[in-house]
C-alpha cells in the first residue's frame, strides 16, 4: 500500500513539472475589421441576404461568435486578441462609432486590442469613449499620450494578465506615421516601434513576466523588423497590411512566419478569418511550438441567430440609405488593395473621374485620389449607396487648391514612395498621366508627367501654376502629402467624395470600367 502512495506521488511530482515545463497558449485573433458586422462578399463588400442564404458570403459578428465559441472548446486554456482598426469602414460606423463595435467585442470576450491607425480617425473623443465602453484593455507603447487629456494614464503601454497560472505580458503597438494617417490631433507624440516594444519588454522581464506577446498594427514589414531589433518578445499579432498568412492561395508568408524565436501572426481583414495560433512555451518562456492556420469564415461557420438578430436590428436605420439603387456597373470596378496600392486600377479611375468631373466647371486641371481611401471593390450589376460607401466610407470631401507643377510632381513622388509596404498613399489620377520607377532613388522615382490641356496632354511645367482636386484628408496633408499644406486658395469644404462618385456613377449608368495607361510603371 505504501509503495503505491510513493509511487502515485512521484507520479505527480513528475505529472506537475511537465506541466510546470510545457505551457500550451492558444491564441485567437482578428484585425482590421473594418466595422464588418455583417458578412461580405468575395470583393469585401456588401453581402445580400439572398447570397448569405446560398453561402456565397463570408465573416460577419454572427459567424464570428459560432468561430470563436468553437475555438474555445479546442481548447482548454484560450485567449483572444485583436490587431487594430476595428473602426471605419461601413455606415455602421459612421453611424454608432465605436459603440457596436465595443458591444461586439465585449459580447465575444476579447481579451486585447491595440490600437489601430483608425481607432483615431474621429480623434483621441472617440477612441476614449471605445476605451471606457469596452471590458478588456487597450493598448499602444510607441506614443506619448501624456500631453493629451483625454488618453493620459488611461491608454497604457502594455499589461500583464494571468491566463492559465501564469503571466502573459501583452504590448500595444501603432503606425509610427499615424498623425499622417489619421487625426490623433496634435498632442500624441509617436515613435520607433522597435524602442517601444523592447523598452516594455525589458520593464515586463524585470517583473518576472517571461512570455510576451505584442499586439502590433504596424504591418508584415514592421512587425519582421521589429522581431529581428528586439529580444524577448515571443509572438507578434500583426494588422495594418491586411495580411493573409498561411497554406493558401494570394497568402503572403507562412503561418506561423517565424524571425529568430519570434512567431508572427496575421489574419487578413474583414472577419473573413479568424486566426487560431497554438504556441507551447517552457518553463523560461521560450516558445518550442507554434503551430495554426488562419480558419476562414465561410457558409461552413454555422451564423449565431441571436448575434445575426442584433445586427439586423442595428442595421434598421442604415438600410434606407444603403438599399437605393444608384446606378449599375457593366463588370466588376476593382478596387483590391494589392491592386490600388501598387497600381492604375479602375476604381481609381472612377473616383478620380469623378472628383475632376465635379470640378471641372471650375478650370480643375488634375485630381489625385490616395488608395487608401478605396475600401473595396463593386461587383457587376446595380450598384446600391451602400456598396459606394463601403468603398468610401470616410465621409471625405473634395478640396480644390492652387499648387506649382514642381509640388505636383513632388506629390507624385510621395505617392509611389511606399509601394513596396502597399502603403495608401499611392496616387490615382486624373487630368494627368505619368510613369514611376519603384526601384529608382527617392526623388527621381516619377518620370514623364503630362497634364490634360484642353484636348491633349503636354508635358507638366515645374513653375507654372494649376488647379487641383483632391480630398480634404489627403490636402491637409493626410498619407504623407505634407506638400498641399500650404496650398494656395485651397477650400477644403466641397460635397462628400462617396455622394461625388454616386452621383458620377449615375450620370454615366450603365458604368463600365476601365484603365487607360495613366500610370505606367517602368
Amino acid at each position: 500500500m505504501s509503495f503505491r502512495l510513493l509511487t502515485s506521488a512521484a507520479a505527480l511530482a513528475l505529472t506537475s513539472g511537465v506541466a510546470m515545463a510545457d505551457y500550451s497558449l492558444t491564441i485567437l485573433h482578428t484585425n482590421d475589421f473594418h466595422a464588418r458586422f455583417e458578412p461580405i462578399s468575395k470583393y469585401d463588400s456588401g453581402c445580400s441576404a439572398e447570397d448569405n442564404d446560398a453561402g456565397e458570403c463570408f465573416g460577419g459578428s454572427a459567424r464570428l461568435i459560432t468561430a470563436i465559441e468553437e475555438a474555445r472548446g479546442r481548447s482548454n486554456n484560450s485567449i483572444l486578441v485583436d490587431g487594430g482598426d476595428q473602426f471605419q469602414g461601413t455606415l455602421f460606423y459612421t453611424y454608432y462609432k465605436g459603440k457596436l463595435a465595443a458591444e461586439m467585442m465585449n459580447k465575444m470576450g476579447y481579451t486585447a486590442m491595440t490600437v489601430g491607425n483608425h481607432e483615431f480617425d474621429d480623434g483621441p473623443e472617440v477612441l476614449r469613449g471605445f476605451m471606457d465602453a469596452v471590458e478588456f484593455p487597450v493598448l499602444m507603447s510607441n506614443a506619448d499620450v501624456s500631453g493629451e487629456p483625454l488618453l493620459a494614464d488611461v491608454l497604457m503601454k502594455s499589461t500583464v494578465i494571468e491566463q492559465g497560472g501564469e503571466k502573459i505580458g501583452l504590448i500595444g503597438l501603432t503606425p509610427q506615421d499615424t498623425d499622417e494617417l489619421a487625426s490623433p490631433g496634435p498632442n500624441i507624440i509617436f515613435t520607433d516601434p522597435s524602442d517601444a516594444v523592447q523598452g516594455e519588454v525589458d520593464k515586463l522581464t524585470e517583473a518576472g513576466v517571461n512570455k510576451i506577446i505584442v499586439l502590433s498594427h504596424s504591418g508584415y514589414g514592421v512587425d519582421q523588423t521589429v522581431a529581428e531589433n528586439t529580444t524577448g518578445v515571443d509572438v507578434i499579432v500583426g494588422g495594418h497590411t491586411n495580411t493573409l498568412l498561411g497554406d493558401m492561395d494570394r497568402a503572403e508568408g507562412p503561418y506561423p512566419t517565424m524571425v529568430g524565436n519570434t512567431a508572427i501572426v496575421s489574419a487578413y481583414a474583414y472577419g473573413k478569418f479568424l486566426g487560431e495560433l497554438n504556441v507551447t512555451f517552457d518553463d523560461e518562456g521560450n516558445v518550442t511550438e507554434a503551430t495554426g492556420a488562419p480558419i476562414i469564415m465561410d457558409a461552413a461557420v454555422t451564423e449565431d441567430e441571436a448575434t445575426k438578430a442584433r445586427i439586423a436590428e442595428a442595421a434598421a436605420p442604415l438600410d434606407e440609405i444603403r438599399n437605393r439603387v444608384v446606378a449599375e456597373t457593366s463588370e466588376a470596378i476593382e478596387g483590391n488593395r494589392d491592386v490600388c496600392r501598387a497600381q492604375e486600377c479602375s476604381m481609381g479611375n472612377l473616383v478620380a473621374d469623378a472628383m475632376l468631373d465635379r470640378v471641372a466647371d471650375q478650370g480643375v486641371q488634375i485630381a489625385i485620389a490616395n488608395s487608401g481611401g478605396l475600401r473595396a471593390s463593386i461587383d457587376a450589376g446595380e450598384v446600391t449607396m451602400g456598396e459606394v460607401l463601403t468603398v468610401l466610407p470616410f465621409q471625405n470631401t473634395l478640396s480644390t487648391f492652387e499648387t506649382d507643377g514642381a509640388t505636383i510632381i513632388e506629390a507624385l513622388e510621395n505617392g509611389v514612395s511606399q509601394v513596396a509596404d502597399g502603403a495608401g498613399r499611392f496616387p490615382q489620377v486624373a487630368g494627368l498621366k505619368f510613369t514611376f520607377d519603384a526601384s529608382a532613388e527617392p526623388g527621381s522615382r516619377v518620370s514623364d508627367v503630362m497634364v490634360m490641356d484642353g484636348d491633349a496632354f503636354a508635358p507638366i511645367d515645374p513653375e507654372a501654376t494649376y488647379l487641383a482636386v483632391t480630398n480634404n484628408y489627403v490636402r491637409n496633408g493626410g498619407d504623407g502629402y505634407a506638400m498641399f499644406k500650404d496650398a494656395e486658395n485651397a477650400y477644403d469644404f466641397g460635397p462628400d467624395l462617396a455622394d461625388v462618385t454616386a452621383e458620377f456613377l449615375a450620370a454615366n449608368a450603365p458604368y463600365t470600367p476601365y484603365t487607360d495607361g495613366r500610370i505606367t510603371q517602368k
